[in-house]
């Protein structure tokens, strides 16, 4: 698997799990200002889930096939 590939797949396991994450606060919002607080936390916990992905202790733990180049990560 190329490492294009690879990144694509954990961009989306990223998005799914800030989404995940903010799922509840977006059902709960009625209108466009009250689903604000939903979309801060599914950014907030993609990009926590990004910057967490990106460590090298991470990396070890990932399966094989998400995993990228220590190289191309820096």
């Amino acid at each position: 698997m190329t490492n294009d590939t690879k990144r694509t797949i954990r961009t989306a396991v990223q998005f799914l799990v800030g989404l995940a994450a903010a799922l509840p606060l977006l059902v709960h919002a009625s209108g466009i200002p009250e689903t604000a607080p939903g979309v801060g936390v599914g950014l907030a916990v993609a990009a926590a889930v990004t910057r967490l992905m990106a460590m090298p202790v991470v990396q070890r733990l990932l399966p094989g096939w998400l995993r990228t180049d220590e190289e191309s990560t820096g």
